[in-house]
């Protein structure tokens, strides 16, 4: 089984590291045209467009603040006038910003995590969704996280409960375009060795966590990267409205 995207476009948000970059290099060697998001590591997506063009492939890399309206449909704009055409959505931007209790937490950050993780989702859809429409064709897969289920780590209330809204929101999409011929899913990451636990979480908590994960290590990105592709590709076609985890065995149904 081979998974091919030729002639399609993918549009992946926060594409400059971790999942996304991943993400973004491997549709990229399945002969899709990628669209490489970033907000402010711009050296760090012009290095993963050189990456692609490198190995033969077509990407660019474009700036947007994906929790604003006006700056997502600059964003859309501007891959349509280089691509002509989105097929793939890979809704990855996301971040913790810090940690803080709940108990402590100020309403600014609370606000900054929900914009970035949960509202971005809704704006770049809502963007792409006519395109996909007009071609009665579209894959979107959303990033969530295993903190919507478990609850998230100490000071990752506002985290957990955005992933958790992507969670239902994602549903509430596949329903909605599924008679349009866009198919929606989710990916829900575990303990996956990017920067993001370098940031936020410290080495000694990161080693508790991987004490419950069965595999007894930590994901790469190209592992969660791999399922993202199989569910944007035709082998996927009957999977609506799912969510797989990609765990390493930390949270079994």
């Amino acid at each position: 089984m081979e998974i091919r995207f030729d002639d399609k476009v993918a549009l992946v948000t926060g594409a400059s590291s971790g999942i996304g970059r991943a993400s973004a290099k491997e549709f990229a060697k399945s002969g899709a045209k990628v669209i490489v998001h970033y907000n402010e590591s711009k050296s760090d997506a012009e290095a993963v467009v050189g990456s692609i063009i490198n190995g033969g492939g077509e990407a660019i890399a474009l700036k947007a603040d994906v929790s604003k309206k006006q700056e997502v449909e600059a964003l859309i704009k501007s891959s349509l006038e280089e691509f002509g055409t989105i097929d793939i959505l890979v809704n990855n931007a996301g971040a913790l910003i810090k940690r803080q209790s709940i108990e402590e937490m100020e309403e600014d950050l609370w606000d900054k995590v929900m914009d970035v993780n949960l509202k971005s989702i809704y704006l770049v859809a809502q963007a792409v969704i006519p395109i996909m429409k007009e071609k009665n064709y579209g894959k979107i897969i959303n990033l969530t996280s295993i903190a919507a289920r478990m609850g998230g780590g100490v000071g990752a209330a506002h985290y957990s409960a955005s992933k958790g809204g992507i969670l239902t929101l994602s549903k509430n999409m596949a329903k909605e375009l599924a008679p349009f011929g866009i198919v929606v899913n989710a990916i829900s990451p575990g303990i996956i060795d990017t920067r993001f636990h370098e940031r936020f979480t410290a080495p000694e908590i990161f080693n508790k966590f991987l004490d419950s994960v069965v595999l007894k290590r930590a994901g790469s990105a190209e592992e969660v990267a791999w399922p993202i592709l199989f569910l944007a590709s035709d082998f996927a076609s009957y999977i609506v409205g799912e969510t797989i985890e990609i765990n390493g065995g930390q949270l079994m149904d």
